[in-house]
């Protein structure tokens, strides 16, 4: 029968010396303690690995040493797997960490398993169906209550068959790890293989990778290409979620690279040092160190265990209160040194002194910074992302509901999400079809949510404008950018769909409610026209700001400001600085310029005064207007219509 390799990892668990190395040898045919130290000691003090064959499928099986002192290598195993073979000897019965051991993969998330009763050999009947029992009552509220308790020799091989058997029953009930995430796996360890150079390997938590790939080391920060992958032991072109794999790079030095760092695609993720996550304490009964019965200390330090990183870390809680025994809440943890995770990462919490297992849960997000505690919406947001960790277009959402600047790119939600660029472009299209989201051009996309914020902050700050300058049209795009913070392109998007809804009108680049009419009325009314009507009376050799200051008595300031009121209602024109036109003076100009132009074909620079009745101080700044403008064309100092007007 040929045999298919699934991305699905078992793994063992329990007590120091109940025989789960040997069980696995049996399994596999393979010995995981490949360590001198461990065959010198007879236990495991490091992570095994072992291709097993279960009817059609070859899984992968993960050994983890089963003494205290080791537990942070158990949990680096246990963070990889997919259910779990809890091995608990006969003879010796239920001990510590078999209950530490179970207690971690519970909170690690682990949710499929049996338990193997080693040692069978060893112990009469009675005392095998004692052991049974007890391990019964053990696992009742637990993922494991119900499960296949199997008795097994790892010296006669007798009770193997029923194992393998409830092994493949177990494998048919777990569905395959997702391969479409973006790549990424925490490293066991690495070394160099002769004629290849560096080898990494490790159990990915998401997504898959080919020969050829380009992929990043964290937190050296350093890319390089797969050269040859190896799955289960055996050379394969491509590498899943959930298999074990060694990954052929030979860019990078493994003398460099440690238990705990990340390969994974360039573009996604950074080490970090804050994270928000989801904490789970267990029972009162179980705890030690900093937890009494009034919960986790604010502030507290803890071992945390995430992927296959050991980190120092303080936690703190988000709930305005402590984290109580057998309860979950918000946290953010700030860690020594940063690690790399991602959202629903499951991670393990251990006190300091004495040293035990006192909680766990799932990683929420990166933060880059100390959350404030005390603020609803925090809480509110937290409870929204640890709903959305399994759901690739609540998260998308999410993200985009939270975007600074209230638009982002595909790329940007790519990064935010961890969730790969195409399934993001997928998301973005149904998330537009559905109207829940707007394509902003430019591959900009805003939440509806964002749209109607942005519209309802623009139209404060148009009203506002009204309000305080009610003789003008309305304000300027980029007045209207300053006042409401948006950026360029979601000012400009949400403006364009403002006007064709007729929530806006533009006049003369001013943008006003409909409704508005600019109101010229007292002083500053009066000093309007006496402008325009001293504008009027010099057409072609206006009077200047302070002139005009002068003459009217006004300050510099209401003149300017009168002037602006002119300019923006189209009865002068700023031609050039501290120089303003009114308007029936341009397009008397103009007509002269034409008339004249279309007679003799061309015009030189010091005949326009003439034309004018003028002065260089007025001519040259208006023909140089009408260069702007579009009308002429400039040879030195010779001017052409650019085009003939039309008739």
């Amino acid at each position: 029968m040929p045999v298919t390799d699934i991305n699905i990892t078992l793994g063992t668990a329990g007590h120091i010396d109940h025989g789960k190395t040997a069980l696995v040898k049996m399994l596999t045919g393979c010995e995981t303690d490949r360590l001198k130290e461990e065959k010198e000691r007879g236990m495991s003090i490091d992570l095994g690995y072992a291709p097993c064959r279960l009817d059609e499928w070859q899984v992968g099986i993960v050994d983890v040493p089963g003494h205290e002192h080791f537990i942070k290598t158990m949990v680096a195993g246990a963070s990889g797997i997919d259910a779990v073979i809890l091995v608990v000897a006969a003879d010796d019965g239920i001990m510590p960490q078999t209950r530490e051991h179970l207690d971690i993969l519970t909170l690690l998330g682990v949710r499929h398993g049996v338990v193997a009763l080693t040692k069978m050999d060893r112990v009469p009947a009675e005392r095998l169906e004692e052991v049974g029992n007890e391990v019964s009552q053990l696992l009742l509220g637990t993922f494991l209550a119900g499960a296949p308790i199997l008795p097994v020799s790892n010296v006669s091989g007798e009770g193997f068959e029923a194992l393998i058997k409830a092994l493949a029953s177990l494998v048919r009930s777990i569905v395959p790890r997702r391969s479409d995430g973006v790549f990424r796996v925490p490293l066991d360890r690495a070394f160099s293989a002769r004629g290849f150079g560096t080898v990494v390997a490790g159990i990915p938590v998401a997504g898959r990778a080919a020969v050829g790939d380009e992929v990043v080391l964290l937190p050296q920060g350093q890319t390089g290409r797969i050269k040859r992958i190896q799955v289960y032991g055996r050379d394969s072109s491509c590498v899943l979620a959930g298999q074990c794999a060694a990954l052929n790079v030979p860019a990078w030095d493994h003398r460099a690279i440690r238990r705990g760092d990340v390969v994974t695609v360039p573009g996604y993720f950074a080490p970090e040092t804050w994270y928000a996550a989801e904490l789970r304490l267990l029972p009162e009964e179980k705890l030690a160190g900093p937890v009494v019965s009034a919960g986790l200390k604010n502030g507290a330090s803890a071992k945390l265990h995430t992927g296959t990183s050991e980190v120092l870390a303080r936690v703190y809680s988000l709930e305005g209160g402590p984290v109580l025994p057998g309860s979950h809440g918000f946290v953010q943890v700030r860690l020594e040194r940063p690690v790399v995770a991602g959202p629903g990462d499951p991670f393990i919490l251990r006190s300091l002194n004495p040293v035990r297992t006192i909680g766990g849960g799932r990683i929420l997000e990166a933060t880059s910074r100390r959350l404030k505690r005390h603020r609803p919406e925090v809480r509110q947001m937290l409870a929204e992302q640890a709903a959305a960790l399994d759901d690739d277009l609540r998260r998308v959402e999410q993200r985009l509901r939270r975007a600074p600047g209230l638009a982002a790119s595909e790329a940007d939600l790519a990064g935010a999400a961890k969730i790969p660029r195409l399934r993001v472009a997928e998301i973005l299209a149904q998330l537009v079809s559905e109207q829940k989201a707007v394509a902003l051009g430019a591959g900009l996309y805003l939440h509806a949510e964002g749209l109607f914020a942005a519209r309802e902050r623009i139209l404060a700050a148009v009203r506002q404008f009204h309000e305080q300058s009610p003789e003008s049209l309305g304000p300027t795009a980029e007045q209207l950018r300053q006042a409401t913070g948006l950026e360029k392109p979601v000012l400009a998007a949400v403006l364009g769909r403002m006007k064709a809804q007729g929530d806006l009108v533009e006049r003369g680049q001013r943008l006003g409610l409909p409704g508005h009419r600019p109101r010229l009325e007292g002083p500053q009314g009066q000093l309007v026209g006496e402008i325009e009507h001293r504008l009027l009376q010099r057409l072609f050799h206006p009077p200047g700001a302070d002139e005009l200051a002068a003459a009217t008595g006004a300050s510099s300031d209401a003149v300017r400001k009168a002037l602006a009121i002119l300019v923006e209602h189209g009865r002068a024109v700023a031609v050039a600085d501290e120089l303003w036109f009114h308007a029936d003076a341009l397009a008397r100009a103009q007509q002269i310029l034409v008339e004249y132009l279309l007679k003799e074909g061309r015009l030189e620079s010091v005949r326009f005064k003439y034309l004018l009745d003028t002065t260089r101080k007025y001519a040259l700044p208006l023909l140089d207007y009408f260069d702007r403008v579009g009308l002429l064309r400039r040879s030195g100092n010779t001017r052409f219509l650019r085009e003939k007007p039309q008739e």
